[in-house]
């Protein structure tokens, strides 16, 4: 018991300390409160994680001024993301760093909240009526957690605008698609200069030659899965199927490796890559990779990469097999942040919970990685 209490203590007292940074973000003192009692109970060991359960956890009589938080106070949620982001570069920040691209299914009732309507959920694997957020990770050796998103609002609600207007959507909201949102998400940090090495992303992103191609200008390695009727440019044609690549490739050039721990142990598969484009600058190259399934090999899925010239096929492979580590982000800001706990139904509302839920997940990681730190210099020979 007393274990839990000091726990709950260092919790409460990282909450603390991460609120304090964008207090100014809010003009009077309920607004500011509320914020760090929201963010309490999101972490909090509730059932269920409602305005009811998080008012009752911040002790007040109903959950009138949490829901003022979310829907009726002026607030950015921008500028609180800022300093969230601000935060976990200071504590996470590595130039090695990966930057993951992917989104997340809110499973809904109805069709009155912003963004609604029967689509592809990857949540539930399956076409659902659900919101669906796209969201930017920031992954490093000490921990990985969530630092940009935005909600996904479909053709059906762009091309209304009466709806829009009811959601909260302003009128200067248009339609953009996700892979869109993706760019916007990293093109930001790459401008605000978050030390990163890599971006990654599943075929849905990945197979948008328009964004490999920026990342490519701007000199961002990458490795993107992409779909076995992508092409590539070789040096045999302009439009090389990828998947024909490695046909008649030689058993010596696939090599069994891990891409990392799974929920059953190591994620292991034959990884092969062949090099496109070869005439491009010397101290780049362009690959294709291959993963197949060692029970299944028909199974093949593939990667478009572009690296320095002495990057290694393992070292690839580390990046393609991160790209697990933003679900695990959405699993774990789900089951212990509240992220997917929420009641409001209008635009501002929910990057308002979402941008409260990715700040106590960010809290949390943190705190992780600094008692994995704590434990390593404890179990560490003294240097001599």
């Amino acid at each position: 018991m007393g274990g839990d209490l000091a726990e709950a203590r260092v919790w409460a007292g990282e909450l603390d300390a991460l609120h304090g940074r964008f207090t100014r973000r809010f003009s009077r003192s309920e607004p500011r409160e509320s914020a760090l009692a929201y963010m309490r109970g999101l972490i909090a060991p509730l059932q269920r994680k409602n305005g009811w359960t998080l008012a009752e956890e911040a002790g007040h009589a109903g959950p009138d001024r949490l829901h003022r938080l979310l829907n009726r106070i002026e607030w950015d949620a921008d500028l609180v993301l800022d300093d969230v982001r601000s935060y976990v570069v200071e504590h996470l920040g590595d130039q090695d760093a990966i930057l993951i691209v992917d989104d997340t299914g809110f499973l809904k009732k109805g069709d009155r909240s912003a963004g609604v309507q029967r689509q592809y959920s990857g949540t539930a694997g399956r076409t659902e009526n659900c919101q669906v957020g796209v969201f930017l990770a920031y992954a490093t050796n000490r921990g990985r957690t969530l630092i940009d998103r935005r909600l996904y609002l479909p053709a059906s609600w762009t091309d209304d605008r009466q709806r829009c207007r009811r959601a909260g959507v302003e009128d200067a909201i248009g339609f953009a698609t996700k892979v869109a949102i993706a760019r916007e998400m990293v093109r930001r940090a790459i401008t605000e200069k978050i030390p990163c090495r890599w971006v990654t992303a599943d075929a849905g992103y990945g197979y948008s030659k328009s964004w490999r191609t920026e990342l490519e200008q701007a000199d961002i390695f990458h490795v993107m899965a992409t779909t076995r009727h992508d092409t590539v440019v070789t040096r045999w044609a302009l439009d090389h199927p990828v998947r024909d690549l490695f046909t008649d490739l030689p058993r010596q050039k696939w090599k069994r490796r891990s891409c990392g721990a799974g929920a059953h142990g190591q994620r292991l598969y034959d990884w092969a890559r062949v090099e496109v484009r070869p005439w491009h600058r010397p101290d780049r190259r362009h690959w294709v990779i291959a993963r197949r399934s060692i029970s299944r090999p028909d199974e093949i899925s593939y990667f478009i990469a572009y690296c320095p010239a002495e990057t290694t096929l393992d070292e690839l492979i580390r990046v393609a097999g991160s790209r697990w580590a933003i679900e695990e982000c959405f699993q774990t800001a789900k089951q212990e942040c509240g992220l997917d706990d929420y009641q409001v139904r209008r635009y501002p509302g929910w990057h308002r919970h979402v941008t409260l839920a990715m700040a106590a997940h960010a809290a949390l990681t943190v705190l992780r990685a600094r008692t994995l730190d704590t434990g390593k210099a404890e179990t560490d020979p003294p240097s001599s």
